[in-house]
This record gives structure tokens, C-alpha cells and sequence, in this order.
């Protein structure tokens, strides 16, 4: 049996933009991506904290050290420029392997999204 074990969390940053015009996917400054393990490509979870919507979607990278938080295609009907959000993405495990595990959370600052 697999479980699905969070693996990554970057908790609470604010939305910089929203894109109607993009194709999909949420693209987070790539310094984020590295210090929170999350890869290109890879499917995370988005929580609004703001308005309570949540979304699955994957991951690309944007400028290091721009603080980019942007919500492309269709889920930028549900996120606005200043929403605070929580970034998850998860891995499946053995029971074992889950017991023995700790995600990589990491805090930056809400207010540049840049790590502290």
C-alpha cells in the first residue's frame, strides 16, 4: 500500500498576478521551487487562505529571486494579485517510509516572497 505524504510546503506567500492568457499551471520563483523541493512540472495543491478556494495544478519556474507567485489559465478566476496562498505537493510512500519522513516547509516573508 502507498500513501500520499506531504513533501513540500511553501506556507503562506501573496499572489503577484494572475494570467487568464497562459495555458495553466502556477509559476513560483524558482528559489522557492529549490528551497521547498518542489520540481518543474511537478502537480501541487494551492490553498487561498484568502477566499478559501483550492486548486491542483503543476508547477514552473519564474525569475530567482523575483518572489513570483502567478496563477496562469483558468485558476486565475479563482486567485487575485494579493491572496495569500499555501503550496503543497505531495509523494507516495511505503507506511515505512512515511514513518520516517519530514517535509521540507520553508516560510518566506508574505510580504516579497522572498526567503528570510
Amino acid at each position: 500500500m502507498l500513501l500520499e505524504i506531504l513533501k513540500s510546503k511553501i506556507h503562506r506567500v501573496t499572489v503577484t498576478d494572475a494570467n487568464l492568457q497562459y495555458i495553466g499551471s502556477i509559476t513560483i520563483d524558482e528559489a522557492l521551487m529549490e528551497a521547498s523541493g518542489i520540481l518543474n512540472w511537478e502537480k501541487v495543491s494551492v490553498v487561498n487562505v484568502t477566499n478559501g478556494n483550492r486548486i491542483e495544478t503543476y508547477a514552473i519556474p519564474g525569475e530567482r529571486g523575483s518572489g513570483t507567485i502567478c496563477l496562469n489559465g483558468a485558476a486565475a478566476h479563482l486567485f487575485s494579485r494579493g491572496d495569500i496562498v499555501i503550496i503543497m505537493a505531495y509523494a507516495q510512500m511505503t507506511p515505512e517510509e512515511a514513518r520516517g519522513f519530514n517535509p521540507t516547509v520553508i516560510f518566506p516573508d508574505t510580504a516579497t516572497n522572498l526567503l528570510k
